[in-house]
C-alpha cells in the first residue's frame, strides 16, 4: 500500500510533530503544551482519544495499527518511532 497524502516516508520528527497536533487537537490545548516524552495517558488520552489517533494515523499514512499501540509504544517519540518504522519498511 503506497502513503495515500505523501511521496516519502514521513521523518521521526515529523511524526513527532503530526502526533503532537493531533492530541494538542483532542485536548483542545496549544501543540506548546503537548510534551513528546510525557505519556499519552498523563496528556489526557483516553481509549477514545487513542481509537481516534489509531483512525487518523490510518486516515493520513494509510497504516493499520491496533489501539494497544499506545500502550506498547506510551509517549509521542516512542509511537513516532515505532510508526516511522513501519512505514519506512512500507507495511500497511
Amino acid at each position: 500500500m503506497s502513503l495515500p497524502e505523501h511521496t516519502r516516508p514521513p521523518t521521526t520528527a515529523d511524526l513527532v510533530t503530526w502526533l503532537a497536533e493531533r492530541v494538542a487537537e483532542y485536548r483542545e490545548v496549544p501543540v506548546g503544551q503537548i510534551d513528546a516524552t510525557v505519556p499519552l495517558a498523563e496528556l489526557g488520552l483516553d481509549s477514545v482519544y487513542v481509537l481516534s489517533l489509531c483512525g487518523d494515523v490510518e486516515d493520513t499514512w494509510g497504516l493499520e495499527v491496533e489501539p494497544t499501540v499506545a500502550w506498547d509504544y506510551p509517549t509521542i517519540e516512542a509511537l513516532a518511532g515505532y510508526l516511522h518504522g513501519e512505514l519506512a519498511a512500507g507495511r500497511p
